[in-house]
C-alpha cells in the first residue's frame, strides 16, 4: 500500500524518518523530496502520488498547519473514498492550530520513539485494510 506523507519542510528529517520506519513494515511510501525532480512539474507529480496513495499520514506542527499545500492535500484525502479510515495526523511539534477536520481522528504522538511510531501506524493500517 502506497502510504502519501504530507509536511512543512521544516519537518523533512521528521518524515525522512518515519518514511524509513513504515517501509521496514513493508509500506510503499511517497515523500515530495524524494519523489519530484528536476524539471518536474510539482503539482502533477503530487497530484499523481494523491491518486495512487491508499493513505495519509499528516505531520503537524506551527509550520504545517500555516500551509496552504497541507490544507489541500488533507481536503483531497478527506473527500477521496481510498482514504476512508486512513489519514493519520501525527504532532511533530506542539502546535494549537490543529485543523478542526483532524481533531476527529486517532492523532498520534511524534515524540514517540520512531519505531514505535512506525509500527504504530502500520498496525492501524491493518485495521482498516
Amino acid at each position: 500500500m502506497q502510504v502519501f506523507i504530507s509536511y512543512a519542510p521544516k519537518d523533512w528529517e521528521f518524515a525522512r524518518s518515519l518514511s524509513s520506519q513504515l517501509a521496514k513494515r513493508g509500506l510503499h511510501v511517497w515523500l515530495a523530496d524524494d519523489q519530484v525532480f528536476p524539471g518536474d512539474n510539482v503539482w502533477s507529480r503530487i497530484g499523481e502520488a494523491l491518486e495512487t496513495s491508499r493513505a495519509m499520514v499528516v505531520l503537524l506542527s506551527p509550520d504545517s498547519v500555516r500551509s496552504e499545500n497541507l490544507r489541500r492535500e488533507i481536503e483531497f484525502a478527506l473527500g477521496n473514498p481510498n482514504y476512508e479510515g486512513r489519514v493519520f495526523p501525527v504532532v511533530v511539534r506542539p502546535t494549537k492550530d490543529i485543523p478542526w477536520i483532524l481533531q476527529k481522528f486517532k492523532v498520534f504522538d511524534g515524540k514517540r520513539n520512531m519505531a514505535q511510531l512506525g509500527a504504530s501506524i502500520a498496525e492501524a493500517l491493518k485495521q482498516v485494510a
